[in-house]
């Protein structure tokens, strides 16, 4: 046993508790070394890549793509060579029922690897999803089948909770599914073959409306995903076809379930009559369930809003010196493409530092606020599953050529899904930048526990007046979301009072 060593789910960051396994990168049986790349793990906020934290060779894969599991939980087993199947079973079972996954992969008498087969949505159910719902109490059984099974059987979990439940010995049942394991159907028709009878599964039915099934579905034998997807939706297990492999759900049957109780007529209307009246067809619509990231900055904004009294002040500013500049700068220096926000985060850092009091969380456990002297802005980036903020750290004392390249690669890293938990997990201060996509000003909400968020609109030439005369200007509006707990609104327009005299006169940013 001291040759076995477990491959466990790492912690990336403070906020991370659960990790969901989206790929394995290498397979059963391979060798690997310290640093080797072995599987990838989606969190809330990124998706990276495990590297091995040991020589070893990866003998069981415990958790499966689609399985969500708790910091610290098994993902796989490492063991030599030596150490035989037998020895691995018994030392995960000495872990306990929750570090052997439900998705584990099948295996033959011999310990070879049965595949999986792809899930097809299908018309018929399988044996398994016929026989899911048993009454033991009233089934017969000859007593040429009882006893207590013994030795190494080749059977599914649920059969021998069938024949531990019916006092069958499996040793007496043939096997009709692959390499000849028992399933529960094989049980029953042995106990028909021998004389005995079988008790008739009842229909199940859900709060009065026909076909549903009201039962607990936590013995249904079905994929981490599809139990996921079936909560989400309201979907009882029982409900669904079986068409996935080893006679599982899969997220397609529950998929298929919901469609077709969408499409049923509403039994009440039925009743009094309303089967007369027009049939009109319900819209069409797709349930999508929350990932891990939304899950987040719901949790996370929900309890800003709740808990930060915010209030925003809003004020315009004139960047055609900005715009001049800066067309100057990417002009001369070929290695430089600055943009617009590149300036806004210096500008944003070195108001921070002539007004350290809006450079602060607050530490809502310790009702203390947490001034920094490093103004670390974190920059809002839009991303096809959700919201992530990476980190431009020490910006007051970055060069805007400096401030371009790091806010580039950190987007590039975080549309890659590649960013580790220190780019992105903190920040004193968030800037949500709209602009490029015509927004001329909205407000954000803070990200906690930081006490202020800018919020930035589109650059548009808008009129304003000069010395009496109307010309045209670009015009910024810019809206400053502030936590009342720890700035007031006279700190709040300090603050911008400082922004703007930066932004409309850029060379300051320069020196």
């Amino acid at each position: 046993m001291s040759d076995i060593k477990l491959i466990e789910v790492p912690k990336w960051g403070l906020s991370m508790d659960e990790g969901t396994v989206t790929e394995w990168l290498i397979d059963e049986g391979t060798s690997f070394s310290k640093g080797d790349l072995i599987c990838e793990i989606e969190t809330s906020k990124i998706t990276n890549e495990l590297e091995a934290p040991f020589d070893g060779a990866l003998r069981r894969i415990v958790a499966k793509p689609g399985a969500t599991l708790p910091v610290g939980a098994v993902l796989a087993v490492s063991a030599d060579a030596a150490v035989s199947d037998a020895e691995i079973e018994e030392f995960l079972t000495g872990l306990g029922t929750d570090h052997v996954s439900a998705s584990e992969p099948e295996r033959s008498p011999g310990g070879q690897l049965i595949p999986e087969e792809p899930c097809v949505t299908s018309t018929r159910s399988t044996p398994a999803a016929q026989e899911s719902t048993r009454t033991p109490g009233t089934t017969t059984v000859p007593d040429s089948l009882r006893g207590q099974t013994k030795g190494d059987v080749f059977a599914t979990p649920h059969s021998r909770r069938l024949a531990g439940e019916l006092s069958i010995d499996l040793g007496r049942v043939t096997g009709t599914g692959r390499e000849g394991r028992i399933s529960v159907a094989d049980v029953h028709d042995a106990i028909r073959s021998a004389g005995g009878t079988v008790a008739e599964a009842p229909s199940p039915t859900r709060s009065g409306v026909p076909g549903r099934s009201s039962e607990d579905d936590g013995g249904v034998d079905a994929t981490p995903v599809a139990r996921r997807l079936a909560k989400s939706l309201g979907i009882n297990l029982h409900d669904c076809r079986a068409t996935g492999s080893r006679g599982r759900v899969c997220e397609a049957d529950v998929r298929e379930a919901e469609r077709t109780f969408r499409l049923l007529p509403d039994p009440v209307a039925a009743s009094t009559g309303a089967a007369d009246a027009p049939q009109h067809a319900a819209p069409e619509f797709e349930t999508i369930p929350f990932n891990s990231m939304r899950k987040a900055i719901g949790q996370r904004l929900q309890e800003s809003k709740r808990n930060a009294p915010h209030f925003r002040l809003t004020v315009d500013l004139e960047i055609d010196n900005l715009l001049a500049l800066r067309k100057e700068i990417n002009a001369t220096v070929p290695s430089v493409k600055l943009s617009v926000n590149d300036f806004v985060v210096k500008a944003c850092a070195a108001a921070l530092r002539k007004v350290p009091d809006v450079n602060v969380q607050f530490d809502e456990a310790a009702q203390s606020v947490l001034r920094f002297s490093a103004a670390d802005i974190s920059v809002a980036v839009a991303l096809p599953s959700g919201l992530i903020t990476p980190i431009v750290h020490g910006a007051e004392s970055k060069s805007l050529a400096e401030i371009s390249h790091e806010v580039h690669t950190l987007v590039t890293k975080a549309k890659t899904g590649k960013l580790t938990p220190e780019e992105f997990q903190g920040g004193t201060f968030t800037i949500s930048n709209l602009g490029m996509f015509g927004v001329r000003e909205f407000d954000a909400i803070i990200n906690p526990p930081q006490g202020a968020i800018l919020a930035v609109g589109a650059g548009q030439q808008r009129p304003v007046v000069v010395d009496g005369r109307v010309e045209a200007r670009t015009v910024l509006t810019v809206t400053l979301s502030c936590d009342h707990r720890v700035i007031d609104g006279a700190l709040g327009a300090t603050f911008l009072q400082e922004l703007r005299r930066l932004v409309e006169s850029p060379a300051l940013m320069l020196v």
